[in-house]
């Protein structure tokens, strides 16, 4: 970790109307994740983890405060630099793989990288990806015909297909068994260690934290606490 700040939430709300109802999700949250970091976001449903991790990602807007990521004013981008900022800055992993069903596990990888490179180049990358998250030897399968935990390997392959200095991921274990949840885990950690990927990684999962460099709890909209692991444990180690 370099001690550089990668993002940097600054004052940040966000309001959803329900019919005539108002929902503050985030109530002038405050956050820095310095690059190379692993940050998990830490809390109960409803209190505002995917809410921060999309506007941190571009897929939504604040309805005040700042969100700065790279040196970048997320929340002031138009839409032309946020498809880009998605592209090349932010990779996404989600509880649910959202792999298309219909290409290969290089397909789905390849497919992030089509605007970005050739044919044949956007193949070698997908193939040295897929090595990375140890499924070189399944590049030609399809989803159906893949585990959840090799979905979930295929989707953070495709995550970094574009070389993002950031990984933000929701709820990745979410939808695995402990033992293949704690596979995908190793897998995120192991990029944020060999990689210098900064991961920024919400869950309800208290299991997941003390593999974490800092832990931040959210409790309705807000931050409740921010503590640092002095030792991060190994994932093998953890049991939830």
């Amino acid at each position: 970790m370099t001690g550089e700040i990668l993002v940097r939430l600054e004052s940040v709300t966000k309001e959803y109307r329900m019919g005539e109802v108002t929902v503050r999700a985030l109530r002038g949250l405050d956050l820095e994740v310095a690059r190379g970091e692993f940050v998990v976001l830490l809390g109960p449903s409803g209190c505002g983890k995917t809410t921060t991790l999309n506007l941190v990602g571009g897929l939504d807007r604040p309805t005040a405060g700042r969100i700065v990521v790279a040196g970048e004013d997320v929340a002031a981008m138009k839409d032309a630099r946020l498809t880009e900022f998605r592209r090349d800055t932010a990779g996404f992993v989600f509880q649910f793989f959202n792999l298309i069903p219909t290409l290969t596990a290089s397909e789905n990888v390849e497919f992030a990288l089509a605007l970005t490179r050739g044919a044949r180049e956007a193949e070698r990358r997908a193939g040295e990806l897929l090595d990375l998250v140890g499924l070189a030897d399944r590049a030609d399968h399809f989803p159906s015909q893949l585990s959840g935990g090799e979905q979930q390997r295929v989707a953070i392959a495709r995550a970094l297909a574009n070389q993002p200095p950031l990984l933000l991921c929701d709820e990745p274990t979410g939808n695995l068994d402990v033992e293949t949840g704690r596979n995908v885990l190793e897998v995120i950690r192991q990029l944020n260690r060999q990689q210098s990927t900064t991961v920024l990684l919400v869950t309800h999962n208290t299991a997941i934290a003390p593999a974490a460099d800092r832990v931040v709890r959210l409790h309705n909209g807000a931050v409740t606490q921010d503590e640092r692991n002095a030792q991060p444990r190994p994932v093998a180690e953890l049991s939830w």
